[in-house]
Order: structure tokens, then C-alpha cells, then sequence
């Protein structure tokens, strides 16, 4: 079971492996009402699964002002990707010059591995 503190910096543990420099585009669509559509921008697929759990950390915080420190695991960050209307990814795939979707599965493997990775 992953743990992570809210504190916005356990996110900053340099990754012993090279980052992949993908450029991704992060699809959000937190409630049914299409105007809450918007999208986030990243360098890279690990900057993209950072942002997505900033998002949800952002989240909390919003629920729970008063506490100084909260811990989740991944099943609460799962619970948030699927609470959202949607979320989607798109990578850019210097082999074809086009951006590839992935889906919220997808979205899901990335950060466990992510969030894994920095629990090491």
C-alpha cells in the first residue's frame, strides 16, 4: 500500500531514472457540465502523473483546511480519477509526429508507478 503525506513536497524526490521527455497534455473534465472541461501541459509523462496528484492533493486540502497533514493511499487517488466526468492523456510520439491517447486505466498504471517510485 502506497502512503503519501499532503505536503506538496514529496513530489520533489529526484527519479534515479531519466525522465521520459514525452510532452503530455492532460484532459480534465472534473464534473458533467461540459464548460468544466481544461487541460494541464507537462515536458513530460512523470511532470504529467506529479500534476495529476498535485490536483488531487489540491483537492484535499480544499475538503480538509484544517488538518496540517493528511495521508491518502491509492485507492483515494484512484477513487478521485474516477470520480472526475473524464480524464484522458495525450503524449507525443516523436515516431509518428502525433499525440497518442490513453485513457483513465492508463492514467491509473502511470501513477501507481509514479507514486511507487517515489516511495523507494
Amino acid at each position: 500500500q502506497l502512503a503519501c503525506p499532503l505536503d506538496l513536497g514529496c513530489h520533489s524526490v529526484p527519479s534515479k531514472e531519466k525522465s521520459m521527455a514525452i510532452h503530455t497534455i492532460v484532459l480534465v473534465q472534473p464534473q458533467p457540465n461540459r464548460a468544466s472541461r481544461t487541460y494541464l501541459d507537462f515536458e513530460t509523462i512523470k511532470q504529467a502523473m506529479e500534476g495529476i496528484c498535485q490536483m488531487f492533493e489540491r483537492e484535499l486540502k480544499a475538503q480538509y483546511p484544517s488538518r496540517a497533514q493528511i495521508t491518502y493511499d491509492i485507492s483515494d487517488l484512484y477513487a478521485f480519477l474516477d470520480s472526475l466526468a473524464d480524464i484522458s492523456c495525450l503524449c507525443f510520439e516523436p515516431a509518428t509526429g502525433r499525440y497518442e491517447p490513453h485513457d483513465r486505466e492508463w492514467i491509473k498504471q502511470r501513477v501507481y508507478n509514479h507514486l511507487r517510485k517515489l516511495s523507494e
